[in-house]
């Protein structure tokens, strides 16, 4: 019987089930379960969802004509996210062991020991690099004090992951026209605004370059930055082979004026995600974005 893709990822079952599969079972057995699962998805080569990362990973791979590398890296980016998965429910109610599974790199740890208001404010954003969900729950579990602007109206899983991420303490905000000038006044006021920059949104007011083509992501970060005349700096999480969870930061990234105001926000834009590419290239196995980034390539990808 086919499993329904869509359906289960996007429903509140899946998430109700992932937590009762990572709360219930040890390592050993969840890892097994996250591997299976990941194999049964992985084999539904049509399924939309499987499309879209396969599309993804051969642009960040550099477009191989080998559909056989294509097989295998959506195999280990499914395996990953399972197992990401898995993690994030197992261990996120148990803050100590948390703790042992996360390296925060120097420039992170002074992120985390920065006041709630500051002389100036920060623009954080963050990429679907491994873990990235359990490190920050766990770092607004420690005290982080974030204003975090999400997709707009969840619903089915989405809801779900947005009331537990809710319980942290997370200041979280669907996107929206309030939501912009509320994050913009906060960092004005010297504050910390996250959201994440590689999720392609359904009506793009622009198409920023990224990995040398055109895409629909996101530019309210940049634009945000560019009024607050704040910084942005990047946070990605990096599986390492150990297990651990290593967290890294790049350096504050100014933005560069132009006279020209949709100029000033796409060369911007272009800036923070050629940074963004090189993290992803380092792991490209662990980027686990779920829709197509890049919807013509749907139709170019070697089978």
């Amino acid at each position: 019987m086919t499993i329904k893709l869509k359906q289960i990822v996007n429903s509140s079952f899946g998430i109700k089930l992932a937590a009762l599969l990572g709360s219930g079972l040890p390592p050993k057995l969840g890892y097994c379960v996250a591997d299976y699962l990941a194999a049964r998805i992985a084999s539904q080569r049509n399924s939309q969802l499987v499309r879209a990362i396969r599309a993804n990973q051969w642009v960040v791979r550099g477009e191989p004509r080998d559909g056989s590398i294509l097989d295998r890296a959506v195999s280990d980016t499914l395996r990953h996210s399972a197992r990401s998965m898995y993690d994030l429910y197992h261990y996120i109610h148990d803050t100590e062991a948390t703790r042992r599974l996360i390296i925060l790199d120097p420039a992170v740890q002074q992120l985390t020991r920065r006041p709630e208001l500051d002389e100036r404010g920060l623009m954080i954003v963050g990429l679907h690099l491994s873990n990235f969900d359990l490190v920050l729950q766990w770092m607004c579990l420690q005290g982080m004090k974030l204003f975090a602007l999400t997709i707009p109206d969840p619903q089915g899983s989405q809801r779900m992951e947005f009331e537990m991420r809710k319980r942290t303490g997370m200041n979280l905000v669907p996107v929206s026209f309030k939501a912009i000038r509320q994050a913009l006044c906060h960092l004005q006021r010297g504050g910390m605004v996250v959201t994440g920059i590689d999720r392609p949104t359904p009506s793009p007011k622009a198409s920023p370059c990224f990995f040398g083509r055109p895409s629909g992501l996101p530019i309210h970060h940049v634009y945000l930055a560019i009024k607050a005349k704040v910084p942005i700096v990047i946070i990605v999480v990096n599986s390492q082979a150990d297990g651990k969870y290593r967290v890294l930061a790049s350096d504050l990234i100014e933005m560069d004026p132009i006279p020209n105001r949709e100029q000033e926000i796409l060369q911007n834009a272009e800036k923070v995600l050629r940074i963004a590419e090189d993290f992803i290239r380092q792991s490209p196995s662990q980027w686990s974005v779920t829709l197509p980034v890049w919807p013509e390539t749907l139709e170019l990808v070697p089978d």
